[in-house]
């Protein structure tokens, strides 16, 4: 079986974790700039001043693309690099280098699915109170004003924000991320509304603006309870887990995707949380709630449910021989039929999966080829899975792999590597793994070949001796 002609195949990156070049353009400072600075808050102290230096190596970063077969590249834009302090002037040369890059996307024939916020927020607004603040949704709105105005004659996919389960929880919650705050529930939940606001006035504005016709999501968390079995006790008790509310934090489903997709907060939910929401919220929601055309959701992995003997979910304890990650995640491929049939079935919007890949410890061998058979195998499983629930009428248009490259992963440093390209961080050198080999040959057989193994696509002729880029300003910590 393959997948449908107009599926959609691609990678993924954002702004902070490949581009470099904080001192280009006239850049302001973002939240994780600073962050970047705290003593013991990133793995070896590494930052994202340089990364994989993408604004000065995007020409050969999209021809590596095109090598690679790509349909679609989902990229974000860095706020503060279009606008330096948030608001007010424009950078010419911040706005010029997304021209370019779209400019080449195009000309190799593939299609940009710009992010407007992939979490670096500028640094000048944070110091106004942030997403606390209520005029952060009209902040979010005057930029998106700014980049659709400038790019929409040649992008028509559109993602407003992305995870805001992450930055939200880990960088306002816990602290793990930037801005490394530890706020209490109620200042998360004011977030959190202010958020989905700035979503809804961006969308709005997109859709007013753009000079082609736009197709418009955004990117949350896809949080994936599945069945251990396909008895219907448990299939229903892992759907009411999927979109159950938890009373102690705001990583669920439905507290975002609720408003967005159906114009109100889940019931639940607001048990546990109204009591923190602004006064007047409810008047919120027409703005909250805008015309969308896809689902993006990134699902990495998920929790096995049965039914107890109420009918609630219990979890099931994983086997001690289950596949992990180098992140120690465990490798589930069963979330990417069952996280987006539990989406589609409850909001009936095209669902998009905008992130999915894996970590693991590659490294170039002797030969000069960095061989992935892990990744090979994790992505074909889970595509497997996602092409099961194309053939079972679940309204999926596309996948996007992440990452494109190896690049800074967040409060990790450079310790993970989920790229299909491998990224050498001291010379700034591009590798193609196996992995992207392998890609190419699934997206050229439209997902028919998904299990064949690294040794048959050598077979096959994909494989040729690996290919190293060099050239370009060096990358490093």
């Amino acid at each position: 079986m393959r997948f449908p002609d107009d599926f959609v195949w691609g990678a993924a990156t954002s702004s902070y974790q490949i581009e470099g070049g904080v001192n280009k353009h006239g850049r302001g400072e973002s939240v994780w700039d600073d962050f970047c600075r705290w003593p013991g808050a990133v793995r070896g102290g590494d930052t994202g001043d340089v990364a994989c230096d993408h604004v000065g190596r995007y020409v050969e970063d999209v021809k590596l693309m095109k090598e690679m077969g790509l349909g679609a590249y989902r990229f974000s834009i860095c706020w503060p690099r279009v606008i330096p302090e948030g608001v007010g002037a424009v950078s010419e040369s911040g706005l010029g280098f997304y021209d370019r890059l779209v400019d080449e996307l195009l000309a190799a024939g593939i299609e940009p699915y710009a992010t407007l916020f992939h979490w670096d927020y500028p640094l000048a607004l944070q110091r106004q109170g942030g997403w606390l603040n209520p005029a952060s949704a009209d902040w979010f709105d005057a930029y998106a004003r700014v980049v659709v105005d400038r790019l929409s004659d040649r992008v028509s996919h559109w993602l407003t924000i992305n995870e805001p389960h992450v930055f939200i929880v880990m960088g306002h919650g816990t602290g793990e991320h930037a801005p490394g705050l530890k706020l209490p529930i109620s200042d998360q939940v004011l977030i959190s509304h202010n958020v989905m606001r700035a979503h809804g006035m961006a969308a709005r504005t997109i859709r007013e603006r753009a000079k082609t016709k736009p197709l418009i999501g955004w990117a949350p968390v896809g949080v994936v309870s599945y069945p251990v079995s396909d008895d219907p006790a448990d299939v229903e008790a892992a759907r009411k887990e999927t979109f159950a509310s938890s009373a102690t934090s705001l990583w669920t489903n439905t507290w975002y995707n609720d408003p967005v997709f159906l114009g109100h907060y889940p019931e639940e939910g607001l048990e546990h949380f109204g009591q923190h929401l602004p006064s007047g919220w409810e008047r919120d929601m027409e703005v909250i709630q805008q015309p969308l055309d896809m689902h993006g959701t990134n699902i990495y992995r998920g929790t096995p449910v049965r039914a107890g003997a109420d009918g609630k979910a219990e979890e099931v304890k994983l086997p001690i021989a289950t596949p992990r990650t180098s992140f120690g995640w465990e490798v589930t491929p069963e979330v990417l039929y069952w996280g987006p049939k539990f989406l589609f079935e409850r909001y009936g919007k095209p669902v998009v999966i905008c992130e999915n890949g894996m970590a693991n410890r590659d490294w170039v061998d002797l030969n000069g080829r960095i061989s992935d058979p892990q990744r090979i195998d994790y992505v074909g499983r889970h595509l497997m899975e996602l092409r099961r629930a194309v053939a079972d009428g679940v309204g999926v248009k596309g996948y996007f792999q992440w990452s494109l490259m190896d690049n800074f992963e967040w409060a990790e440093g450079y310790d993970q590597r989920f790229g299909m390209i491998y990224v050498d961080f001291e010379t700034g050198e591009r590798t193609l793994k196996d992995s992207a080999r392998w890609y190419r040959t699934v997206i050229e057989s439209k997902g028919e070949n998904l299990g064949a193994a690294p040794e048959g696509v050598r077979r096959s002729g994909a494989f040729e001796p690996a290919r190293r880029m060099t050239g370009g300003t060096p990358a490093g910590h």
